[in-house]
């Protein structure tokens, strides 16, 4: 197994030079916590798309990787910088990875892909005041396919909460709170939060074992390993088509769980995806 884990370490040294060198300036997300003062926030809908950056008439990844977007798609945009995700609805990743992080596009696949904007960092205003900003100049646009994202005022954890349960019940994935006046930073800090129903994570895929009952003859389990070297098994979350097709030896999957043992082994683990490098 010693070559996995170099594999393994050089995916994340790879994808560490990269952005270091090549990506764009953008804000991460850390987790909530219920410390947080609520009304110094905006809660939007987290959206399960590809991060996408629009600056100096590029359309690129988090990672500083060129998207190759249809001319018509990116024709008559400002010359603003804009973050935001590329996403076409709610629960479905797979087609919205495969469709903009392709090297040849699709226009009809395209033309089912929106640009949802949530900031707008060269605006050095507190963040109530960029969504202000960006709301304005897209509206102005009057192109479908580009959309600020709304934001909400929520006073109370109970609200929040409520917010969290109305949009997982019609498929989001979450919700993000902005601090309200958080100027932009790049990097991960606390104007920025993510909360989820569930927690999600990495890891690369080192083994499978059998299945049995309904799935003898095809994978039940994957074996897989986290960056901190701890080893668990994944054994639900699977379609059929993806026990009879397996990720490979080497993938980096994205995982659900639900908390974590007492031996920090992630709990309830459920494959979501094969995470493809942005």
């Amino acid at each position: 197994m010693k070559h996995l884990n170099r594999l393994f370490i050089v995916l994340l040294l790879s994808f560490s030079s990269l952005t270091i060198s090549g990506s764009p300036r953008i804000q991460q997300a850390s987790v909530y916590t219920d410390n947080v003062s609520i009304g110094d926030y905006l809660v939007s809908e987290k959206y399960d798309g590809v991060r996408a950056i629009w600056k100096a008439g590029r359309l690129v990844t988090k990672t500083g990787r060129k998207i190759f977007a249809p001319d018509w798609f990116t024709k008559d945009w400002p010359d603003v910088w804009l973050d935001g995700e590329l996403w076409s609805k709610r629960q479905d990743f797979e087609f919205i990875q495969s469709t903009v992080l392709s090297h040849q596009p699709d226009d009809k696949k395209w033309r089912k892909i929106h640009y949802m904007v949530f900031d707008a960092p060269n605006n050095e205003q507190p963040f109530a005041k960029r969504t202000q900003y960006y709301t304005k100049i897209i509206n102005a646009l009057n192109i479908e396919h580009i959309r600020p994202i709304k934001q909400i005022d929520v006073s109370t954890r109970d609200e929040l909460l409520l917010l969290l349960d109305k949009y997982v019940s019609i498929g989001a994935e979450g919700m993000m709170l902005h601090k309200k006046d958080a100027v932009f930073q790049d990097g991960r800090n606390d104007a920025l939060l993510k909360l989820k129903p569930y927690m999600d994570a990495e890891a690369v895929v080192v083994a499978y074992e059998k299945g049995k009952g309904r799935n003898q003859g095809r994978m039940g389990s994957l074996v897989v390993e986290m960056a901190t070297g701890l080893r668990f098994k994944i054994g639900s979350g699977f379609t059929d088509s993806e026990r009879n097709n397996p990720p490979e030896i080497g993938e980096i999957i994205t995982f659900k769980y639900h908390g974590l043992t007492r031996n920090s082994v992630p709990k309830f683990a459920s494959f979501l995806r094969v995470r493809k490098q942005e």
